[in-house]
């Protein structure tokens, strides 16, 4: 007897019939695969609905991070991911997706079901960062990615400040601050 993975892609049943299941109800869209209705919809299962499309030395950052942690209930349309600047590699960028190279030390990565994923901390420091709009629903996102990570202020400053010359820093603690409500210096 074959046992199948709990995440389900196109290469291990036909997409028609990953299709037809959902549409019976008995698979869930995780992005572009599928799970049992009856799996967790958490992390791991997440992580491994990505796992398989992508080079092992990319790395799961700002949105596509926080759909993986659950702080977002739909990934986003374009995923989000990075390379360390050490990898002195160019993996090849998969479709629906957007690929930097960054400075990130190994602390600031979690791996999940085999995906390296930003860290939530991390996370919130990018997204505080790099959003070009930074309205209330991100506010709620940061709130959010702290929540889970059971992370303070205090943890945002500290990571904010450990790199002498971060671009972006006083506007990402400008914004976590005010997401927070906690507002002045």
């Amino acid at each position: 007897m074959v046992r199948l993975s709990p995440v389900l892609h196109a290469g291990d049943l036909p997409l028609a019939e990953l299709h037809a299941a959902r549409l019976d109800g008995e698979l869930v869209a995780l992005d572009e695969a599928f799970a049992p209705i009856d799996t967790a919809e958490g992390p791991a299962a997440r992580a491994a609905a990505l796992a398989r499309a992508w080079s092992p030395r990319l790395i799961a950052e700002q949105r596509t991070a926080a759909w993986i942690w659950g702080a977002l209930a739909d990934a986003p349309a374009r995923h989000q991911l990075c390379s360390s600047v050490q990898a002195r590699a160019r993996p090849p960028t998969p479709l629906r997706s957007t690929v930097r190279e960054v400075v990130i030390d190994p602390d600031e990565v979690s791996s999940v079901a085999g995906l390296r994923v930003t860290t939530p901390l991390r996370t919130v420091t990018d997204l505080a960062r790099f959003d070009a709009r930074f309205g209330e629903s991100e506010a709620l996102l940061v709130r959010e990615l702290l929540r889970r990570g059971g992370l303070t202020l205090d943890d945002c400053r500290v990571a904010l400040e450990r790199r002498r010359n971060l671009p972006a820093k006083r506007l990402a603690w400008r914004r976590i601050r005010d997401a927070l409500g906690a507002g002045g210096s």
